[in-house]
């Protein structure tokens, strides 16, 4: 049970988010988005290097001098797996007008649901692998920081369910279709966080790899897709905006998110 409401807790943290188009009348302020984005930058960064890369390469003692590697092959499957799945899959991102991936009939709405689920992928793996270094009786991890990482990432996934609906509900979608759809964007984490998890458990001596997999995901979504748009200085009326904003949320999100695992690891 403790381990099903670990894999939980970030959709929750989405689905909270995403309740937000019931409470707010029109779009998030732009300021307030690139904070938000910075701050779910940080977070991952944070979590991929204090909850995952680490303990990997602490795994990983008896290759010596050599610790390293498994960290950087996962890694780089990590990042290479995200960028696959970024071409295959069609998808639209949030204030983009031009598609990626193939050519598809699908609705705008779908493909920007499907944008975020990409996203929410690797935060599924990162917690699922965690859990399943926990189950393994790994001396690198505990309960409280597998716990930690878990919340870390539903912190940061709650202004992301607000920024997934509210532009929805700016498409035409009605609130509640808006709030489903933000919703169901989230629900790939604990999917993807339980595959993980049984994978790792399955696969005998793979969770350093696995580990370092689900940080390379991360980071690679971080570098394409929030910085970028965090950075972004033009606001939705045209108006510049400070980038200073979104580098202060980076800086908190990432403080938050390392107190969080030593605090509690």
């Amino acid at each position: 049970m403790d381990y099903f409401l670990g894999l939980m807790i970030p959709f929750i943290g989405t689905t909270l988010g995403a309740a937000c188009v019931f409470l707010m009348k029109d779009k998030i302020n732009d300021k307030l988005e690139k904070a938000l984005l910075g701050f779910a930058s940080g977070v991952m960064v944070a979590a991929s290097v204090w909850s995952l890369l680490i303990p990997s390469m602490e795994m990983s003692a008896d290759k010596g001098n050599l610790r390293f590697m498994p960290a950087l092959i996962g890694f780089f499957v990590g990042a290479a797996f995200l960028f696959l799945l970024d071409k295959i899959t069609p998808h639209l991102h949030l204030k983009e007008s031009t598609p990626e991936g193939p050519k598809t009939s699908f609705k705008k709405t779908t493909m920007m649901v499907l944008a975020v689920t990409i996203h929410n992928i690797p935060e599924g793996m990162a917690v699922g692998v965690v859990f399943a270094a926990l189950m393994a009786g790994s001396s690198t991890m505990t309960f409280a920081s597998a716990l930690a990482l878990s919340i870390g990432i539903a912190i940061q996934n709650f202004p992301e369910g607000a920024i997934v609906s509210m532009p929805l509900k700016g498409e035409g979608a009605s609130r509640k279709k808006a709030f489903l759809l933000g919703t169901l964007s989230g629900a790939v984490e604990p999917a993807a966080g339980a595959l993980t998890l049984f994978a790792s458990n399955a696969i005998s001596g793979a969770l350093p790899y696995f580990l370092s997999f689900a940080a390379g995901a991360m980071i690679y979504v971080v570098v394409e897709e929030l910085l970028p748009e965090a950075s972004n200085r033009e606001g939705s009326t045209g108006e510049e905006i400070r980038t200073d904003i979104s580098t202060w949320g980076f800086a908190i999100g990432f403080a938050l998110m390392m107190v969080l695992d030593v605090a509690l690891g």
